[in-house]
């Protein structure tokens, strides 16, 4: 059984608490009946589902107001359980967070409550094929047409992408160069001009897509925020939901976890559990320093956040660093314990160690987390001195 005591750290209240009870007795009865054979109709009966329940209530919010603590409690959850659970969570949350801190009343009318009762399915449409961490780069167009944009170019690796029904969408509109160029807009499926050009298959199956766009237009009151505003937009975004990546890696290490402890007390080596041996147990005390050590660092950042800190770019990168990368450790050690039957395809830790790969890669790899950090720990240094 996955420990919950750190539900008794002073970073939660008691709300926060009953929803992890709520979503674990849930997922337990409901996930392992949604048929994942077709990756695109279990990611929709995942969100039909999530919706029903009233967890998608909490990926969006009219009041700008998104409880990170929250997400990150139902990420890691779902992730425990189900990773495709995970990501369909995660991208109802991604795909209209920037609605939800930047939306005008009309727009957040028209979208949130789709997305949150499971009614439609969002996706963030940010990574190109030339630029992918350097978002300053991109060069996707949207140019003004009288009352219109007209959007020009490509995305890719896009979540949801070719089941989605609305795209947050970030492209240059030419304002000044690099980042302060770019603007953010809401795109309906389905429009003239907008087209799926590749399905992308992965170590991992998830729904992903590369996006072209030829002379697509959008009304001009699709944009998000202000012209220019994109870069920003998308990092307020990013600040917000990077933790809850952090916290999915983490909800794979504690199944991981379980998946060793269970394995090395029922194997029996030489007439003894597997357990007996001090290189095993010195493997587990590894396992569990680094959960509880990612584990801090989630709620640190999703703590700070939730109390009123504009940015928690540092916490956030540290946490999303850390976690991915130990999370990675972790599986590797439980693959390692399982012996053959930990690369059996099937397998609980067969399937754990495809999973956590892409995490330590979107949303900002690792190294790009260790750039942030760095330019984070010197500004702080500076301007302490």
């Amino acid at each position: 059984m996955a420990d919950r005591s750190f539900l008794n750290w002073p970073f939660f209240e008691n709300r926060h608490r009953m929803l992890a009870e709520q979503a674990d007795a849930w997922a337990g009865a409901k996930l392992a009946a949604i048929d994942h054979s077709d990756t695109d109709a279990a990611c929709q009966a995942l969100v039909a589902a999530m919706g029903e329940a009233g967890f998608l209530q909490h990926t969006g919010a009219e009041d700008g107001r998104l409880d990170v603590r929250t997400l990150c409690l139902m990420r890691e959850t779902l992730a425990r359980h189900d990773g495709l659970a995970d990501f369909a969570f995660a991208m109802q949350g991604l795909g209209t967070g920037a609605i939800s801190l930047f939306g005008t009343p009309g727009q957040k009318a028209e979208w949130l409550p789709k997305t949150r009762s499971g009614e439609a399915i969002s996706a963030f449409a940010l990574t190109e094929p030339q630029s992918g961490s350097d978002v300053a780069n991109s060069t996707m167009t949207a140019t003004r047409d009288g009352d219109s944009y007209v959007l020009n170019g490509e995305k890719t690796w896009i979540s949801n992408g070719g089941i989605a029904d609305v795209y947050t969408l970030f492209a240059r509109t030419g304002e000044a160069p690099g980042a302060k160029g770019l603007s953010a807009f809401i795109l309906p499926a389905g429009l003239p001009g907008f087209e799926v050009v590749e399905r992308l298959e992965t170590i991992a199956p998830h729904p992903l897509a590369t996006l072209r766009f030829t002379d697509c237009r959008i009304p001009a009151s699709a944009m998000l925020g202000e012209p220019g505003q994109g870069f920003r937009i998308a990092m307020s975004v990013l600040d917000v939901f990077r933790a809850s990546v952090a916290a999915a890696a983490l909800g794979f290490a504690r199944r991981a976890l379980d998946e060793a402890l269970s394995r090395v007390t029922t194997r029996q080596v030489q007439g003894a559990p597997l357990f007996d041996l001090q290189m095993v147990q010195g493997h587990i005390a590894d396992m569990a320093l680094d959960v509880d050590a990612s584990a801090l660092l989630v709620y640190r950042a999703a703590w700070t956040k939730d109390s009123g800190a504009p940015r928690v770019t540092r916490e956030a990168a540290m946490a999303k660093l850390f976690a991915t990368d130990q999370a990675q450790a972790v599986i590797d050690k439980a693959v390692q314990l399982h012996g053959g039957d930990g690369v059996k395809s099937g397998e609980t830790v067969e399937k754990l160690y495809r999973e956590i790969r892409a995490l330590r890669i979107y949303e900002g790899a690792s190294d790009v987390q260790r750039v942030v950090i760095a330019r984070q720990a010197l500004s702080a240094f500076q301007g302490g001195s």
